[in-house]
């Protein structure tokens, strides 16, 4: 089985063997066993946690690169009048939200999704590729941040 110890950021294409498509949890690993799009099975190792995004890339011990890709997870689209009223109250829950102009995204949560709507938002359940927005104390996700 490959291993991999590095994420890349700038890929040569020419080195790309497969891809991998993850979802936004999937996408937060330090070590893990995974399984590429066309079924190669490679081991992660990294020296921290990291959250990894569309475009970067596994490298293998043999220089082999499986690009990340976003997977499709199942979503609730969120709308309504009072929509920065709804942006609050799921920020001040801590929940992944990726923001639209005139919508915003959350996983799929039935106790959010009825809170949402006794606040008088519209829910629709979509199936979409998920990235939300990062953390105020830096990039990426907030699971560690010091203040």
């Amino acid at each position: 089985m490959e291993k991999c110890y590095l994420i890349i950021d700038k890929i040569d294409k020419n080195k790309i063997s497969d891809s991998i498509s993850l979802s936004y949890e999937e996408r937060f690993l330090r070590r893990k066993k995974l399984t590429s799009d066309n079924g190669l099975e490679f081991l992660v190792n990294l020296a921290e946690t990291k959250s990894l995004s569309q475009n970067q890339a596994f490298k293998l011990d043999n220089d082999e690169l499986i690009i990340i890709k976003l997977k499709k997870e199942k979503l609730l689209e969120i709308t309504g009048e009072n929509l920065m009223q709804l942006i609050w109250h799921i920020g001040n829950r801590h929940i992944p939200c990726e923001i639209k102009k005139n919508k915003i995204f959350i996983q799929n949560d039935k106790v959010i999704e009825n809170m949402i709507k006794k606040l008088g938002g519209k829910i629709k359940l979509v199936e979409q590729t998920f990235t939300p927005e990062g953390g105020a104390y830096g990039i990426g996700r907030t699971h560690s941040h010091k203040h």
